[in-house]
């Protein structure tokens, strides 16, 4: 059973950064893309940025394009996202998201596994 454990929400001021980390286990990390997903409060949940399961290949939601960087570390089977300048419309709960192939996930419905949440609240 793959399970996805996320770190690192918390509150900031605009214009702070803050990272996120989710370490993966059940499989074999490596060979899967990960990807990263919010949802706000009476919102549906949204794409944010992907990345392929050898990290050489990344995609990101035009909100957060060039603000939020994606990254993963295949020895350690985790995936980060550094959020940068950020706003108080990025304010939500962040979650960590596998699927079944190797490129990329960039859409709920390519989601198989998700993990629990991690809450970043911006403030202005």
């Amino acid at each position: 059973q793959v399970q996805l454990v996320e770190s690192g929400g918390g509150l900031v001021q605009a214009g702070g950064s803050l990272s996120l980390s989710c370490t993966a286990s059940g499989r074999t990390f490596s060979s899967y893309a990960m990807g990263w997903f919010r949802q706000a409060p009476g919102k549906e949940r949204e794409f944010v940025a992907s990345i392929s399961g050898s990290g050489g290949y990344t995609g990101y939601a035009d909100s957060v394009k060039g603000r939020f960087t994606i990254s993963r570390d295949n020895a350690r089977n985790t995936v980060y996202l550094q959020m940068n300048s950020l706003k108080p419309e990025d304010t939500a709960v962040y979650y960590c998201a596998t699927g079944g192939g190797s490129f990329g996930v960039a859409a709920t419905r390519a989601v198989a596994y998700w993990g629990q949440g991690t809450q970043v609240t911006v403030s202005s």
